[in-house]
């Protein structure tokens, strides 16, 4: 018996330290691509980077949840999802309104720190790779990670095309895509908390 709670303690720590690593590796992406996504007019980064921020979000409820009873656990989990939700929703509106208004990406900011993004989320998914078939809240943090990995790949690919092409659509396209992707995610999420 006493082992057993040694165990579920030593299982505790480790959860509660791979948490707080993505937390800080994600905050620090947020800050870094929100003020990149801004500079280089570029829906696809500030949308990687509200992805980020959505992370680190479930990162911090996650630590809160480790240790705590299914029913904390699944409420964290749908709020984690319901705050990608309403992120998603916000990219959604700054695609249109940048289709509208107009804008100008920098391509190569946008390669730059979606391949940094890349970097941070292929390592943080792979510290994260124990929670795929975890518990529900800790399910989610890696559902959040997996779609960055993949929206960083999206705003590297738009990268490219808005050099080649020096049009903004392919950046607004990936903005859109990514917004899609998130809301996608934030209902798999609130889907696997019912």
């Amino acid at each position: 018996m006493a082992q057993c709670e040694c165990q579920q303690m030593a299982t505790t720590l480790t959860d509660r330290k791979i948490l707080m690593i993505a937390l800080i590796l994600n905050i620090s992406m947020f800050v870094i691509g929100l003020i990149a996504g801004v500079f280089a007019q570029s829906t696809g980064l500030i949308a990687d980077a509200l992805d980020m921020l959505a992370d680190a979000s479930a990162y911090a409820l996650g630590l809160f949840a480790v240790g705590r009873n299914l029913r904390f656990k699944s409420m964290t989990a749908r709020l984690s999802g319901s705050i990608l939700l309403i992120l998603g929703i916000s990219v959604l509106i700054d695609v249109a309104r940048r289709f509208g208004f107009g804008s100008s990406p920098i391509s190569t900011v946008m390669i730059m720190i979606a391949s940094i993004s890349l970097v941070v989320n292929g390592s943080v998914l792979i510290l994260l790779r124990r929670f795929r078939g975890g518990e529900v809240h800790l399910r989610a943090t890696w559902i959040f990670t997996r779609a960055d990995v993949i929206a960083n790949l999206g705003v590297i690919a738009s990268g490219i095309l808005v050099a080649i092409t020096n049009s903004r659509y392919p950046d607004l396209i990936m903005g859109l895509a990514i917004s899609l992707y998130v809301i996608r995610e934030a209902f798999a999420i609130l889907k696997s908390t019912y």
